[in-house]
C-alpha cells in the first residue's frame, strides 16, 4: 500500500509540475478580474475541469490510441520525453516555440487547454498509466487537478503573495525540473527500443 501511495505522491507530483498552476496565476487573475469571488471559483471548477477531461480520456483511452495508430509505447515515450524537454525549455528559459492562438475567450477553456493540459500533460498522464497503471494514475490526475484547481480559486492571493518577481522565478525552476524528468523518459525509451 505505501509503495502506491508513493507511487501517486510522485506521479502527481510530476502533473503538477507539467500543468505548473502557478504559472497560469497572472493570466487567470486578468481573465476573471471584476467578477465575483462565486464566477472565479466557477471559472476555476471550469478550467480544471477541461484538464481533467482531456487528462482521463487519454489516461483511459490510451491504449486503444496506440493501438489504431500503431504506435509503440516506447517510441511515444521517446517523443514524449522529446516535448516534455521542449516544454520545460520554454518555461526554464522564458522562450516560446511556436505559435498558440486560442480563440475562446473564456479563462476556463483558455487555461483548462492549451495551458494547463496541453501535449506535455497528456504525454505524462499516458506515461505514467502505462508504467503504473490506471489506479495510479487516476489517483495521481485527481490529485494534481485539486491542486491545480486551489491554486486558480486563490490566484488573486497567491499573486498579492508571491508578487510576478517570485511567480516568475517558480515557473523558470519548474521548468528545469521538468526537462530533467524529459530526459529521463527519453533515455527510458531508448533503452526499451533497442
Amino acid at each position: 500500500m505505501d509503495l502506491v501511495v508513493g507511487e501517486i505522491l510522485y506521479s502527481a507530483l510530476s502533473l503538477i509540475i507539467i500543468l505548473d498552476p502557478i504559472l497560469s496565476v497572472p493570466l487567470f487573475v486578468s481573465m476573471t478580474k471584476g467578477k465575483t469571488p462565486r464566477e472565479v471559483s466557477h471559472e476555476a471548477w471550469v478550467a480544471t475541469g477541461v484538464a481533467g477531461g482531456l487528462m482521463f480520456v487519454f489516461l483511459f483511452g490510451n491504449i486503444l490510441i496506440f493501438e489504431i495508430l500503431g504506435i509503440s509505447i516506447s517510441s511515444f515515450q521517446v517523443a514524449g520525453g522529446i516535448l516534455l524537454f521542449l516544454l520545460g525549455l520554454q518555461e526554464a528559459m522564458g522562450i516560446t516555440i511556436g505559435t498558440a492562438r486560442p480563440r475562446v475567450s473564456t479563462a476556463s477553456v483558455v487555461i483548462g487547454t492549451p495551458l494547463l493540459c496541453g501535449p506535455g500533460t497528456i504525454t505524462q498522464v499516458i506515461l505514467i498509466t502505462n508504467e503504473y497503471g490506471y489506479l495510479v494514475a487516476a489517483g495521481a490526475a485527481a490529485l494534481a487537478l485539486a491542486v491545480t484547481w486551489l491554486v486558480l480559486k486563490y490566484a488573486a492571493l497567491i499573486q498579492r503573495i508571491l508578487g510576478e518577481t517570485v511567480t516568475d522565478i517558480f515557473g523558470k525552476v519548474l521548468g528545469m525540473i521538468l526537462a530533467a524528468i524529459a530526459v529521463q523518459l527519453i533515455i527510458a525509451g531508448i533503452k526499451a527500443l533497442l
